[in-house]
This record gives structure tokens, sequence and C-alpha cells, in this order.
């Protein structure tokens, strides 16, 4: 029977590129050969998982149902499995109508979360969704948030109720049941070493400062960027207005953001901003 560690974030804030870390500290290094087979997938609102598991395919069921059987699903796929599984999720942390946890503890090892200065998350989803700035700062500020929800048509993926980049980020950081491993993008910018670093030793895997070395300096954005020229990414969308590997650096919402866009992240946010650093005591941005 395997152990789950949960990646979660709200997209667009670095879960990828810990990804692609996690591939090359565990496996062999990522080239333009092989830059799809990611470590962390398949993710956690994949219809395969679900229909495989549960025995029953999401597209005979009502969106409540699926919600309903997503925790035993996860079950099942623990023990269908073996070892130490990494699984991306989008999901916010919560409950099925049953009051049962989403993410169920005891095939749980823990949970890494990734967090971005919403900010930068906002500029980010912009190029990646190819929406308008003032959509995706609605979008980060919209408790109703839902990826894959569509009535319209079947995707590929379950619905994941996202919900506002605040909620995302409490609802996992203030949950009680699963231990976390926070990883601020931020951090792992400025001090690779110690925030995947601290990953390694909070997964519980083996710690080799020479490797963990080696895995950051093949995850950086250069040789991405240069990888997903060559190759492409399958992750990218078609409406993408931008390389997935756009630009992986933070503070560039100044140079983007209009004043009216960083007022309402900064009013709907500012406690979670404010935790997390990205707001002095004045509310004004750092």
């Amino acid at each position: 029977m395997a152990e789950i560690i949960w990646l979660a974030s709200y997209p667009k804030s670095g879960n990828t590129w810990t990804r692609i870390f996690l591939t090359n500290y565990l496996h062999e290094r990522l080239d333009e050969n092989n830059f799809d087979a990611l470590e962390g997938g398949p993710i956690a609102s994949s219809r395969r998982i679900f229909d495989l598991s549960v025995g029953v395919e999401a597209t005979c069921l009502f969106p409540s149902e699926i919600k309903v059987l997503r925790p035993a699903a996860y079950r099942i796929f623990a023990r269908d499995n073996q070892g130490l599984l990494f699984i991306k999720t989008h999901d916010a942390w919560g409950h099925t109508s049953r009051g049962e946890s989403l993410f169920p503890s005891d095939v749980t090892r823990g949970v890494v979360y990734i967090v971005r200065n919403p900010l930068d998350v906002a500029v980010s989803a912009m190029h990646h969704f190819g929406r308008s700035l003032d959509q995706v700062s609605e979008q980060l500020c919209d408790e109703t948030f839902t990826l894959s929800g569509s009535d319209h048509r079947v995707a590929y993926q379950l619905p994941q109720e996202v919900g506002s980049w605040g909620h995302h980020v409490s609802s996992w950081l203030d949950q009680p049941d699963l231990p976390v491993y926070v990883m601020q993008y931020e951090k792992m910018l400025a001090d690779p070493q110690a925030a995947f670093g601290g990953l390694v030793q909070f997964a519980g895997l083996d710690y080799d400062p020479e490797r963990l070395t080696e895995a950051i300096a093949a995850s950086d954005f250069e040789t991405l960027q240069q990888q997903e020229q060559a190759k492409g990414f399958r992750e990218r969308p078609l409406r993408a207005s931008a390389p997935f590997f756009r630009s992986g650096q933070s503070g560039g919402w100044r140079d983007v953001l209009t004043p009216a866009n960083v007022n309402d992240l900064v009013a709907a946010h500012g406690p979670m901003m404010s935790r997390f650093g990205y707001i002095d005591e004045f509310g004004q941005p750092v």
C-alpha cells in the first residue's frame, strides 16, 4: 500500500516547478526527450484515477456524487500502489457532503503547499489562461471558482472547487488533519537549497546534498525554457498567450497590474497576504 503526499497549490503558484525538482531528484534528469514525465502525476482530479478506482465512469455521475466518492478513490488508488506517491492538486481542502475529508488522512503522509504572491499569480494566470487582467483578478477573488466545472462538456479532469486565493491558502494551512510543509515561491527563488532541501526532509526522502544541488540546477528556469522551446510542454494550454515557463520571477506584477487590480486583490486577501509578508503593516504591497 502506498502513502500519498499531496502537492497542493492555487493554480500558477509553482506546482509544476516543484514536480520538476522532485523528478530530477528522484529519477533521471529531465531533458527534451522526457520533459513531460513528471513526478506528481496524474493530478488528483484525474478522471482516470477515479474511473479505474471506483469502477464507475465519472461521466455517469453528478458532480456532487463524484465528490462523495473521491476519498474512496484515493484509498483504492493507494491500496493498489506501493511506496510514496506525490499527487498534484489544485482543489481547496474540504469535506464531502457526508462530512468526510476530501483528502483522507489514513492514506496521507503529508501535504506540500506551494504559495505565491497573488499579485504575481494574477499575471501568470493571465498568460496561462489567455484572459484579461480584470478577468484573472476577479477569478482570484471568486469564492466559487471551479476548474473543469462546465456543465456543457465532459472534461478530462473532475471538477475542482478552487475558490478564491485567500480561501485556498487558508483551507490547506489551517486544516487540522494533515501535516503541512509550506513552500513559498519567493523563498524557492531566493534560497532553493533551504526550500527544496526542506521538502526532501519533510517527505522522508534520502537526503543527499550533492543530488539536491544537481536537481536544483537541472530545474532552473533557463533550462526549462530551453527544453520547452525545443520540444514544447504538454501542460501549456492551447489558449495560453505565452510559454508555460514564461518568467519564473517574483515582483513582475509591478510592471503589469493596474492600481485598481492591486487594490482589489489586497482588499480581498489582505490578512493572508500579510501573513506571508506580501503587504506591509499599512496594507501596501512590498
